[in-house]
C-alpha cells in the first residue's frame, strides 16, 4: 500500500511538473508579500505561565498592587551627590517624560516629584509631614537643603535615593494596552521610546540614566537580535561552501540553498498570514529551518547524482530519488515537526509560539526540499561521471566505520556508550531549573542593561529582585491585632530565610508609626493591641502605597531577595510554603506570588513540570513514526537509543557549563532530538533495503555508508558549524543555544554512525534476518 501510494504521488507530480512549478511560483509570490508584513512581536504575558497558580494570584491582585512588568529608571550624578540644580532639573524631566509615555500606568509613577512621596516626623504634638519636595521648591541651596532633610525624614534612602546620595529613582508599572490606541502595548516601541526620549534626552557628562525592567530588556534583546541577520548571511555562506565541497558543482550548490530559502520565506509568510509576529526569543528558528532544509537537500542531491552515475538521465534520476526519499525524508521531517509540536504542552506563550514557528517551517521543507527540489533537479544537466561526497566510496574510513557493526568492536562501543550514559545521567541530576547568574540571562554580563542592573543593585539598599506574598483575609483585617501579628510573625520568619535581603508589610509600617507616636522609643516598635491605637498606626498609610487594598482585606508582604538565581528562589518559595501552612488559617491565607521574582518562580516551576512530559512526548512521537516507517521494534530501538544517550549527555553538558534549564534552553532538547533523528532514519532506510535483500549486518551497513555516509557527515558538520557561529552573538541566550545545538548536531551524527551499527550487530543475527519496512 505504501509503495502504491508513493508511486501514485510520484507519477502525478512528475507528469505535471510545469503545473506544480507554477503553483510553487504563485505561492512563493503570495508568501513573499506576506513575509514583508511580519513584525517583531514581544509582550510580557507571553513569557509567563498564565495558568499557574502563582500567576492567577498575580493577575487577580495586579490592579491593586501593580504587576511585575515594571520600569525602574535611576538618574545619577556622575561627579558627586544629587543636590544640585542640574540634577533636579534632569530628574523632574525624566519623571514628566515617563508620566506622559503611552502605556505607562500614571498612577504608579513614583519619584521624589510624586505628591505621594511624603515624609512624616515626630514632633512635640504628634506627627507632622508633607511632600518631600514642597510645592514652592526651587533648586537653590536653601531649597535643596530642605529636600535633603525631608528625604532623611521620609526614610527613602536606599529605596528611592541611593545609599550614597548619588542617584534617585523614578519607577512605574506598565499597562497591557496602549490607552491611545486601545491595542496591545508595543513593547519594542516603548523600549525604543525609553532609550531615545528618556536616556538620550537627559544623559550628558554630568548625568547618567540607567533603565531596567522587562520591556527595556526585551528591547535590548531585539536590538541584539538584529545581528541574527548577519549570522544568517554567514550561515548561508558557510553552508554554500560545505555543499559545494560535497557536490563539486555550483549549480547543485545553489539549488538546495534556494529551496531552503523558499521554505524560510514561506514560513515567514505563513506566520504573518496567521496573525503571528516574530518574537526576539524565537528569531533563531528561521535559521534552523534553513539548515534543516539544506540537510535534506543534500540527501536529495546525493541520491540524484548517484543514480545519474548509474546510467539514468537527470529526469529519471530525480523521479527515482523522489520515490526513494519520500518515505524516509517525510518520516524524518514529520519527526522534526511532531518534536516541535510537543513544545505546545508547555504552558508558556513564548514556547508555544516557538513550537508553531518551527513546526510551520519544517512543514514547508516537506514541500520545498522533497517536492520542489527533485522537480528542479529533473531539469538540471548533470554529467554522467559526476561525483558527490567528501570521501570516495572506496575510502578506508568507511571500512573502518563499518567495522563497528562487527560484534567484537561493537562490544567496546557499547561499553563506552554505557559508561558515558551512566556518568551523564548521574551528572545530569545536578541540572538546575531557572537562571543561574545575576542580571538578565538573555544578555551578556557586559551589556548596558546588566551593567545598569548591577549599578542599581549596588547603590540602593533594596533589591530589584522582589517577590510579593499576598495575604488574603477578611475586610478591615488591618484593625485586628491577631491578624496583624500573624502577618508580622510571617514577615519575621521570611526575613531570616537565606537569600532574603529585607521585607516590608503593613504590619512593619504599623510598628514604626506606633513608635513614632511614643516619641520614637524603639520599645514601642510593636503592633498595638488596642484597636483604636492600631487604627491610628495605619491610618496614614494609603492604598496607593501598595501595602493594602481599599478595604484592607488583602495585604502583601514584599520580600526583597539578594538575587534571582534558581537556588535563591527555590529556598524562599519553600520557606513561604512552609510558613503559610504553619501560620495560615481560614481567616489568613498566604498565597504566592506577585512581583518579578514571583513570575520567575512560576516560570521555573512550569519549566520543571514540563521537562519530563516534553521528553516523553517527543520520544513517543519519534518512536511511533519509526514503528510506522520501519515496522520493526529493533529498527526503532537502534534509531532512538543513540538519541536518548545524546540527550542525557547534553544535560551533563548544561550542568558542567552552568547553564540552567529555562524558557530559552528547554526547547533545545526537543529541537536536538527532532533534528538528530534524521541521521539515523536516512542510514537505516538504506541499510534496511540491503538487509532485506539478504546482506549481512556489516555488509549492509558498509553499503549504507557508501551511499549515505558522506551526506550524513556533511549534514552534521554543516549544521554544527552554522550554529557554532552563535558563540559570537551579543545575546547570551543565543550563545547558550549555539553551544547546546552544536553539541547535539555533532554528537547525534556521531551516534548515528557509531552507536547505531553497534546496536544492530547484537539486535540482528546474520543467520536470521528480520524484514524491515
Amino acid at each position: 500500500m505504501k509503495k502504491t501510494l508513493t508511486s501514485q504521488i510520484e507519477t502525478a507530480l512528475f507528469r505535471h511538473k510545469l503545473v506544480v512549478l507554477m503553483l510553487f511560483v504563485i505561492t512563493s509570490v503570495f508568501f513573499t508579500y506576506q513575509a514583508t508584513q511580519i513584525k517583531l512581536d514581544a509582550s510580557f504575558t507571553k513569557n509567563i505561565p498564565l495558568n499557574h497558580s502563582y500567576m492567577k494570584t498575580y493577575l487577580k491582585h495586579r490592579a491593586n498592587f501593580g504587576g511585575a512588568n515594571n520600569i525602574l529608571i535611576s538618574v545619577c550624578d556622575t561627579h558627586g551627590d544629587i543636590f544640585n540644580a542640574e540634577f533636579f532639573n534632569a530628574l523632574k524631566g525624566v519623571h514628566d517624560k515617563l508620566f506622559f509615555i503611552p502605556g505607562v500606568d500614571r498612577i504608579q509613577v513614583k519619584s521624589l516629584f510624586s505628591p505621594s512621596t511624603r515624609f512624616v516626623e515626630v514632633v512635640e504634638d504628634g506627627f507632622a509631614g508633607g511632600p518631600v519636595i514642597p510645592a514652592d521648591f526651587q533648586p537653590s541651596e536653601e531649597g535643596l537643603g530642605v529636600v535633603k532633610s525631608n528625604i532623611e525624614k521620609a526614610g527613602i534612602v536606599g529605596s528611592m535615593i541611593a545609599d550614597d546620595y548619588s542617584c534617585a529613582m523614578v519607577k512605574t508599572a506598565l499597562l497591557d494596552l496602549n490607552p491611545d490606541t486601545g491595542e496591545k502595548l508595543d513593547t519594542l516601541e516603548l523600549a525604543q521610546t525609553l532609550e531615545q526620549d528618556v536616556r538620550q534626552s537627559f544623559e550628558n557628562e554630568n548625568i547618567s540614566v540607567h533603565i531596567i525592567g522587562f520591556t527595556k530588556m526585551v528591547g535590548d534583546v531585539a536590538k541584539g537580535a538584529k545581528g541574527v541577520v548577519l549570522f544568517f548571511a554567514l550561515a548561508i555562506g558557510i553552508t554554500a561552501i560545505m555543499v559545494y565541497i560535497f557536490s563539486h558543482s555550483i549549480r547543485l550548490t545553489i539549488l538546495p540553498i534556494f529551496c531552503s530559502l523558499v521554505a524560510v520565506v514561506w514560513q515567514m509568510g505563513m506566520l504573518s498570514s496567521l496573525g503571528f509576529g516574530l518574537d526576539p526569543m524565537s528569531i533563531l528558528i528561521p535559521f534552523l529551518v534553513f539548515a534543516i532544509g539544506v540537510s535534506h537537500g543534500v540527501q536529495m542531491i546525493n541520491s540524484v547524482v548517484k543514480k545519474v552515475s548509474s546510467g539514468l538521465d537527470a529526469a529519471a534520476a530525480a523521479q527515482a530519488s523522489f520515490a526513494a526519499l519520500l518515505i524516509p525524508g517525510g518520516v524524518a521531517l514529520l519527526s522534526d515537526t511532531v518534536g516541535f509540536l510537543t513544545l505546545l504542552s508547555i504552558d508558556i506563550g513564548i514556547i508555544k509560539e516557538l513550537a508553531i514557528t518551527a513546526s510551520i517551517g519544517v512543514a514547508m521543507i516537506i514541500l520545498t526540499n522533497l517536492v520542489l527540489l527533485p522537480i528542479l533537479l529533473s531539469y538540471t544537466k548533470i554529467k554522467a561521471n559526476a561525483k558527490v561526497g567528501v570521501l570516495s566510496e572506496d575510502s578506508v574510513f568507511w571500512t573502518f566505520i563499518a567495522s563497528f557493526a562487527k560484534r567484537g568492536r561493537a562490544r567496546v562501543i557499547l561499553f563506552i556508550t554505557a559508561v558515558l550514559f551512566a556518568v551523564g545521567f548521574y551528572q545530569g541530576q545536578g541540572l538546575k531549573i531557572g537562571e543561574l547568574h545575576a542580571g538578565a540571562p538573555a544578555l551578556h554580563e557586559s551589556s548596558r542593561y546588566n551593567q545598569d542592573t548591577f549599578l542599581i543593585t549596588d547603590r540602593y539598599a533594596i533589591s530589584v529582585d522582589y517577590m510579593s506574598v499576598i495575604v488574603e483575609t477578611t475586610a478591615d483585617a488591618c484593625t485586628s491585632f491577631d491578624i496583624m501579628s500573624t502577618i508580622d510573625r510571617f514577615q519575621w520568619e521570611m526575613e531570616n530565610v537565606p537569600g532574603v535581603q529585607s521585607a516590608v508589610s503593613l504590619s512593619s509600617i504599623s510598628k514604626l508609626v506606633n513608635a513614632g507616636y511614643n516619641e520614637g522609643n524603639p520599645k514601642w516598635r510593636i503592633i498595638p493591641r488596642n484597636q483604636q491605637t492600631l487604627v491610628q498606626s495605619i491610618a496614614q498609610v494609603p492604598s496607593s502605597s501598595g501595602l493594602l487594598n481599599n478595604d484592607c482585606s488583602v495585604m502583601p508582604v514584599i520580600l526583597f531577595l539578594e538575587d534571582h538565581k534558581a537556588q535563591t528562589i527555590n529556598t524562599v518559595v519553600d520557606a513561604v510554603k512552609a510558613a503559610a501552612v504553619d501560620l495560615g488559617s481560614e481567616q489568613v491565607k498566604f498565597t504566592l506570588a506577585s512581583g518579578p521574582v514571583g513570575v520567575m518562580a512560576a516560570t521555573n516551576e512550569a519549566v520543571e513540570a514540563a521537562q519530563l512530559p516534553m521528553m516523553i512526548y517527543v520520544y513517543g512521537a519519534v518512536i511511533v513514526l519509526c514503528l510506522i516507517s520501519f515496522r520493526s521494534v529493533r529498527a526503532t530501538l537502534v534509531v532512538v537509543l543513540p538519541l536518548y544517550v545524546v540527550s542525557t549527555l547534553a544535560q551533563w553538558l548544561m550542568t558542567a557549563l552552568d547553564i540552567g534549564l529555562t524558557v530559552s534552553t528547554l526547547p533545545v532538547i526537543a529541537l536536538g532530538v527532532g533534528i538528530g533523528v534524521d541521521y539515523g532514519i536516512y542510514i537505516l532506510s538504506t541499510m534496511s533495503l540491503k538487509l532485506n535483500s539478504g546482506m549481512k549486518i556489516h555488509d549492509a551497513y558498509l553499503a549504507a555508508l557508501k551511499e549515505r555516509g558522506s551526506a550524513v557527515l556533511i549534514t552534521g558538520l554543516t549544521l554544527a558549524i552554522g550554529v557554532s557561529t552563535w558563540f559570537f552573538s551579543d545575546l547570551k541566550f543565543q550563545v547558550d543555544m549555539g553551544i547546546l545545538l552544536t553539541f547535539m548536531f555533532l554528537v547525534n551524527m556521531l551516534a548515528a554512525i557509531i552507536i547505531l551499527p553497534a546496536l544492530s550487530a547484537f539486535l540482528w543475527a546474520d543467520d536470521k534476518q528480520e524484514k524491515i519496512g
